[in-house]
């Protein structure tokens, strides 16, 4: 089928899904294999070939599958027009009804939640502070402070505003950070927040009196009700409404003072000012009040009862092949709370790694997302069940054991021959997506074996690699507090020009081209004099 065809018949694709289910399945399970079908289909339509998540609620793959409940109000909320202050107003109290806090927030995710929370403690609500951030100029609040165990990739929504980060190691540390420019304190929730000489309910026993409010990301946990955090001394605690509470993927949940969700809100769109461009819609808005009472009605031990059962199911397929062990892990902390399993082997007797699988899996059909890993003498993948969906364990299991079960030649332990040499002075000039950037490889080499530095345009990074023949793969990782950049180099050498595409992860793909520099050397001897100088 052409690809115009498939979006032209879009409309059929409830009906075609239908035709998919066997008889005399559950009315509910019948339902999801329907939208299953539907989805996929919409998906191949435009040439996205769709993935069975045994990875998790990451975002980059889609987050959590919207609850049935979520879905409807969103569509009911999709036929009516409504006034957003007042509806913001109208879902906060309900939010604070369901969840005990003081009130609730719906934001266009958890990131621009902590973002709009941070305006909040920098502004106070002043709306002539806020159409001026992040020019913080004159600002009295323009500092937050955080715990080194703290600092995340996600703390960009805080710079974002503007703030200077004061990084602690210490609570005496933090004690002798606390000022009148102290905005807030930003914890990431976790064992270190729970417990020890550097958590909320410590930290909070300080802030309190000084009145510096506390804002906790606790992004992928599960909701607690009464709330944890809260009860601990935070004074906003903010989810990400598309993990484990199945809401829209595109809202954030938002819960504590009333006084700070009014003023986060106020930095919200469809105000103007520096949250504008994080639009939260009528449809996220009631899609999240709809996930936060459904989380409240769901059956969760059920939830858990029925993920073992899926987990044991893929146990007895695979532990049939030789040296696969099989092991659940039922998480106790809140964050990513889901029973995993974990399928170990020996890598010499089955001659693949689990991170060759997982590779394997995530770019060939069915696309299977897991987690592969290597242990000292052994390998595995990891099987997340949270999101998996009826029938994907069958899936999971057939895969694993079609593969786990092949026949295979060990694999030769030996490199072959470098044929060239990178020795030397690169000069390399690398595509991005819309500009070229200069950059400088200086290279070593020990027969296979590379190292050096990559000086990128704003810092320089150790360097290393392997050769083989005249193909060449190098890695650099360009860190910083709170983020890094792996950069994998891959490529040929043919005289002095070095080829090839640089792998970023989330940041995608560049090319890049690189000359071997040579050095013009004026050749004369040189004089040091024997003394000190005569005359200058």
């Amino acid at each position: 089928m052409k690809r115009r065809d498939a979006i032209r018949d879009l409309s059929l694709l409830p009906l075609a899904g239908s035709a998919m289910v066997p008889k005399n399945q559950a009315p509910e399970t019948t339902a999801a294999v329907v939208d299953s079908a539907a989805g996929k289909q919409l998906y191949q339509s435009i040439g996205v070939e769709p993935i069975i998540n045994c990875r998790g609620t990451f975002t980059i793959i889609g987050g959590s599958i919207e609850r049935p409940e979520v879905r409807a109000a969103m569509d009911a909320a999709a036929q009516v027009f409504v006034q957003y202050d007042e509806l913001a107003y109208g879902a906060g109290q309900r939010l604070a009804e369901l969840t005990g806090a003081e009130w609730g927030l719906v934001s266009s995710g958890c990131a621009a939640g902590m973002k709009h929370v941070t305006v909040a403690c920098v502004t106070g609500g002043n709306p002539e502070k806020l159409i001026r951030v992040p020019d913080l100029t004159g600002f009295d609040k323009t500092e937050v402070i955080i715990p080194a165990y703290s600092r995340n990739v996600y703390d960009h929504s805080l710079r974002n505003v503007g703030v200077k980060i004061v990084t602690v190691e210490t609570i005496e540390e933090l004690r002798n950070a606390m000022s009148s420019r102290t905005a807030m304190i930003y914890l990431m929730a976790g064992s270190e927040s729970m417990s020890g000489p550097m958590s909320l309910e410590a930290i909070s026993k300080i802030a309190k009196p000084k009145n510096i409010p506390i804002l906790i990301d606790a992004a992928a946990e599960d909701l607690t009700i009464p709330n944890v955090h809260l009860k601990l001394g935070a004074d906003v605690v903010v989810y990400s409404g598309g993990k484990a509470i199945c809401g829209p993927q595109c809202a954030g949940l938002v819960l504590g003072r009333k006084d700070l969700l009014m003023s986060a809100w106020q930095a919200s769109a469809p105000h103007h000012g520096p949250g504008r461009d994080n639009k939260v819609g009528r449809e996220e808005t009631m899609g999240m009040v709809a996930a936060v009472e459904a989380w409240t009605k769901r059956d969760h031990k059920g939830e858990w009862k029925r993920w073992l059962t899926w987990l044991d199911s893929i146990s007895k397929r695979v532990n049939a092949v030789e040296s696969v062990k099989t092991k659940v892990i039922e998480p106790t902390d809140l964050s990513n709370r889901t029973p995993q399993l974990k399928v170990s082997w020996d890598p010499a007797k089955l001659h693949i790694t689990g991170e060759e699988i997982a590779e394997l899996f995530g770019r060939t059909k069915p696309r299977i997302a897991l987690g592969g890993g290597s242990d000292e003498g052994s390998t595995f993948v990891s099987i997340t069940t949270g999101q998996m969906q009826p029938g994907d364990e069958k899936v999971v299991a057939d895969r694993l054991f079609e593969v786990l079960s092949q026949k295979r030649t060990p694999k030769k332990a030996e490199m072959a021959e470098a044929t060239v040499s990178l020795k030397g002075h690169w000069e390399a000039t690398v595509e991005f997506f819309s500009s070229a950037s200069k950059q400088t490889l200086i290279i070593e080499q020990d027969g296979n074996w590379l190292s050096g530095t990559h000086k990128g345009e704003l810092s320089v990074r150790e360097l290393q690699g392997t050769v083989e023949g005249n193909e060449f793969k190098m890695r650099s990782v360009d860190r910083h507090p709170a983020d890094w950049i792996t950069f994998l180099f891959s490529g040929t050498v043919k005289d002095d020009t070095m080829t090839g595409s640089i792998y970023m992860g989330e940041y995608m793909t560049a090319k890049f081209t690189a000359k071997r520099y040579k050095f013009e050397m004026k050749r004369e001897k040189i004089m040091i004099p024997s003394g000190p100088p005569l005359a200058t």
